[in-house]
């Protein structure tokens, strides 16, 4: 396992006002450069890269950083949850409101049950109170007893 020279393309400069580590740069020790990569093992030599440092004092600052990243990520995330309830609340409101002026046709109760309806006459013509519905619906089973 030698570098091969490809970790060259891969090169990563020195952030300025954060660590390297923390930025997302991995360092290879066969090739001895820290590179911008993503797997777990250097594109050159194939050799593990090391994602964290191993000097005491670093790992200190490298875990205060990321504990601080952590905290301000979640107050992040809190205030647009809030913005999100806000804004379907909003539509939950307006389509309510469309729902209402759509509906044009007023109900209105039915002479022999006292339910309201749209249909009213629809309704009345198959209603179970109504007198007039009693009397063919008793002449219908009359004539079905006749005719069997």
């Amino acid at each position: 396992m030698t570098c091969k020279g490809i970790c060259v393309r891969y090169k990563a400069q020195k952030p300025v006002g954060t660590g390297r580590y923390a930025s997302g740069q991995r360092r290879c020790q066969i090739c001895e450069i820290f590179i911008k990569w993503e797997g777990l093992w250097c594109p050159c030599c194939g050799y593990r890269l090391r994602t964290k440092p191993r000097n005491l004092k670093y790992k200190a600052k490298l875990r205060a950083r990321v504990e601080a990243d952590a905290v301000e990520a979640k107050s992040v995330e809190v205030q647009p949850e809030v913005e999100e309830i806000a804004v379907t609340a909003k539509t939950a409101k307006s389509k309510t409101k469309k729902s209402k002026a759509t509906k044009t046709k007023e109900k209105t109760l039915c002479e022999y049950c006292q339910k309201s309806f749209v249909y009213l006459d629809k309704h009345q013509k198959n209603c179970k109170k109504n007198p007039n519905n009693m009397a063919d619906a008793s002449q219908e089973s009359e004539s079905i007893a006749i005719k069997a």
